[in-house]
């Protein structure tokens, strides 16, 4: 199972991170398995970052094998989404990014990639190209998004990736996310939603 994420792919976003980049192509970075964190497990801060951030995404599950795939066919290979947290210790990410250096260590440490639980958007009567998502810590509404707000759309960025990178069945894609990110702390509670629905319901320790 890989866990492929799409970074930069909403304009505010790259605004409030002051990424100026004029982007023609996705920008595409991975995690390992050992990232994936889910079933309400809380999230435990490690000790090497002091600025660590959420990032609410789009997490789309693949449920087909496919390589070199048609952005008109992308729609067969995934029926499932949940709302996934991408967590990023953001001043590692600053320090790599000044020096020129790879940050995967800032993106794919254990525990960064969190998801909820997975919905079928044919059930839900969902387009995948306008799905309201939020994250609520403590009670409080912090971040918001919708999927049509995309910079590269989820059928988009399946014909691109597949080029590279054959998908097979359970592969997890984060889709990217809107502005709006901030810091976690010990004690918060975060829930993540589709429109009203609640997927997503964990700790952070």
């Amino acid at each position: 199972m890989k866990i492929i994420c799409i970074g930069m792919n909403y304009a505010a976003h790259n605004k409030e991170l002051q990424n100026s980049l004029v982007l023609e192509e996705p920008v595409i970075f991975m995690k390992p398995d050992t990232a994936l964190l889910k079933n309400g497990k809380p999230f435990y801060i490690p000790d090497f970052s002091e600025d660590m951030q959420y990032e609410t995404e789009i997490v789309v599950k693949i449920d087909r094998l496919g390589k070199s795939i048609a952005r008109r066919f992308a729609p067969r290979y995934y029926n499932e989404i949940t709302v996934g947290i991408d967590m990023t210790a953001r001043d590692l990410q600053r320090k790599f990014k000044k020096n020129g250096l790879p940050w995967e260590l800032c993106k794919s440490f254990d525990g960064s990639a969190v998801i909820g639980d997975f919905i079928s958007l044919e059930e839900n009567e969902l387009n995948i190209n306008q799905i309201p998502f939020r994250l609520d810590i403590d009670g409080k509404t912090v971040q918001a998004g919708n999927t049509a707000d995309m910079l590269f759309k989820i059928d988009e960025i399946i014909e691109y990736v597949s080029r590279f990178i054959t998908l097979k069945m359970g592969d997890l894609i984060f889709t990217g996310t809107p502005a709006g990110v901030g810091n976690i702390n010990i004690d918060n509670h975060l829930q993540g939603y589709i429109g009203d629905k609640k997927l997503l319901d964990f700790q952070i320790k």
